[in-house]
């Protein structure tokens, strides 16, 4: 399933549409926003219900996998975005003050948003449908021996210059010799990939190079499927590790501020 950074660009622009929001309401005041005012409340209610989806919606989709209730992918989609949204707007609730409770949710809120980024990109590198369901890795061996037919069909239609270059291509480094150092390093491997690509195609007359893209684009689908094979164990082993620590520090974040929210309307309304 290919994935996009579509949502971290809408949270990017909503956190800029409010952080304009929250300097116009500074400017009017001449003040920071108080936790305390109706501004700074309504930053406080909404950033916290953006929170709890963030934790509900997305895990009461994923199981129910018999459900038809939008795709696993969109539901992922709008899970990262509350949870980078809602926690931004509880930070600006604050009025930047971190004393006692409120300081300890704050610190908890941060701990989840930083483990989320890092979760995300380990849960990613998992070859999954658009259902969110796990690819294993015979499945992927199967797709690799496809386009490996694809290559010999294209080779074998082709010239000996058509050969040549796709043994070219066939010889530059795809990932480190250590899955786990290929895990980190897609990223580095990818643009090494099209660097030397870009050097073999400027060799290349204007005839050939129409076939060597359809090479190209073959090559560059069987490697990736060739780095998932040997990092998916990896990335399982790292997903586990990671939940084994993020649904604890979630759930003494919610502790911490329903106990907070208590606090705060207990002091605000029954001491009145």
């Amino acid at each position: 399933m290919r994935r996009s950074n579509r949502e971290l660009w809408l949270a990017l622009i909503a956190m800029l549409l409010i952080t304009l929001l929250y300097v116009f309401v500074m400017s009017f005041e001449r003040a920071i926003p108080s936790a305390s005012g109706f501004f700074g409340h309504a930053l406080g209610i909404l950033g916290f219900i953006l929170m709890l989806l963030t934790e509900t919606l997305y895990s009461w989709r994923k199981r129910s996998r018999n459900a038809s209730w939008g795709r696993m992918a969109s539901w992922l989609r709008f899970h990262i975005f509350t949870g980078l949204v809602g926690p931004y707007m509880v930070l600006l609730h604050t009025s930047w003050k971190f004393n006692g409770l409120a300081g300890i949710v704050t610190l908890f809120t941060l701990i989840i948003v930083f483990s989320g980024i890092i979760g995300r990109y380990i849960y990613t590198a998992i070859p999954r449908t658009p259902d969110g369901i796990e690819i294993e890795a015979q499945q992927l061996s199967q797709q690799i021996q496809a386009l490996e037919s694809q290559l010999q069909r294209i080779t074998s239609a082709g010239n000996q210059s058509t050969r040549e270059l796709a043994q070219r291509l066939d010889a530059l480094p795809q990932t480190s010799s250590a899955p786990f150092l290929t895990f980190l390093g897609n990223t580095f491997y990818e643009w090494s990939y099209r660097r030397q690509w870009r050097s073999e195609k400027r060799r290349l007359g204007s005839a050939a190079r129409a076939q060597a893209d359809q090479l190209q684009k073959v090559f560059k689908k069987r490697n990736a499927l060739r780095r998932q094979i040997e990092t998916i164990a990896i990335a399982r082993r790292l997903l586990a590790l990671w939940h084994a620590l993020h649904i604890p520090i979630g759930i003494a974040l919610f502790i911490s501020a329903f106990v907070h929210i208590g606090g705060a309307l207990y002091y605000a309304t029954l001491l009145r």
